[in-house]
């Protein structure tokens, strides 16, 4: 396998993790008008690299509007509503064991929309990575219903790459990233203007500036890109061990940050999800996809 889509998922999920310190501070921001706003500049940056790159956009048709409709709804708009009300009810590390269960789903459920069976040794994989994941992300409290919310956290995350797979072949990477961003600004924006008002983005201060962008630009444009690149290139059971990238990166960032250094247990978490990710991204899958032209260099 050649390591190009491996490093691209893994540089997703390690964006994805560094946002858990940055996105702290948009705590008392109105949330659904950041969300608009950094969605909004997700898409016109994809935009710009697709004009640049000469890679086509197309126009989704029939089924297809369900699918990235899916991936928005529930991946971008549930998934951040459920992170919002799950934080009341449920410590992070509650929601944070949460989405480290996705490999599993991933694994077996991802196969099954590229029509052949769960590979066993990526399921294998997919276990270890979730354990170690969990080591990295302790275990915390909550209440009924943060474990509710910690549990749509789990389904939606999964979701934002199975629902994708149907359409990746046609729209490839950028284009279900275009999509699904647009969506977003239109479901995002419009729910603002109606809970905070159309003049909350002048309550935001510099650093709800600087977080935002940082959302926008590393975790949405170049990690949606980078993402759905791998993919498509491994398929998503194998993509899905990558997930485990995310709480590792998350922990070294808050050291990096200023944090206190991780405790013993998670460097054995560390070293549990490097052991996982050896096992499963070594396997075959029982059929190939072909591989297409690097969507980074604008094919």
């Amino acid at each position: 396998m050649k390591a190009f889509p491996i490093l691209a998922g893994a540089a997703g999920m390690a964006f994805v993790g560094g946002s858990v310190a940055v996105s702290g501070h948009l705590a008392d921001a109105p949330n659904l008008t950041v969300q608009a706003l950094r969605y909004a500049l997700a898409c016109l940056l994809l935009i710009v690299w697709a004009r640049a790159t000469r890679t086509p956009l197309r126009r989704p048709r029939g089924a297809e509007w369900l699918w990235l409709l899916g991936v928005t709804v529930a991946g971008l708009l549930i998934f951040n509503i459920a992170l919002v009300h799950g934080a009341e009810h449920a410590e992070p590390a509650v929601l944070g064991v949460a989405v480290a269960c996705v490999p599993i789903l991933l694994a077996a459920g991802g196969p099954l929309l590229q029509g052949h069976g769960a590979a066993p040794r990526v399921l294998l994989a997919a276990v270890v990575v979730t354990l170690g994941a969990v080591l990295v992300e302790g275990l915390g409290r909550a209440d009924t219903t943060g474990v509710l919310w910690a549990v749509v956290t789990f389904v939606c995350e999964a979701l934002f790459t199975l629902l994708a797979v149907p359409v990746l072949g046609r729209h490839g990477p950028l284009g279900v990233s275009v999509h699904a961003t647009w969506m977003a600004v239109v479901l995002f924006g419009v729910g603002g203007l109606v809970t905070e008002g159309p003049a909350a983005a002048l309550r935001l201060h510099g650093d709800d500036v600087l977080a935002g962008l940082y959302l926008a630009v590393a975790v949405t444009a170049v990690a949606f890109l980078l993402w759905y690149t791998c993919v498509t290139r491994i398929g998503p059971g194998r993509a899905g061990l990558l997930t485990g990238v995310a709480p590792i990166s998350a922990a070294l960032t808050g050291m990096a940050l200023g944090g206190p250094a991780p405790r013993p247990l998670v460097w054995v978490g560390i070293a549990t999800v490097a052991v996982g990710l050896a096992v499963g991204l070594t396997a075959r899958t029982p059929a190939a996809e072909p591989e297409p032209a690097p969507v980074l260099a604008g094919a």
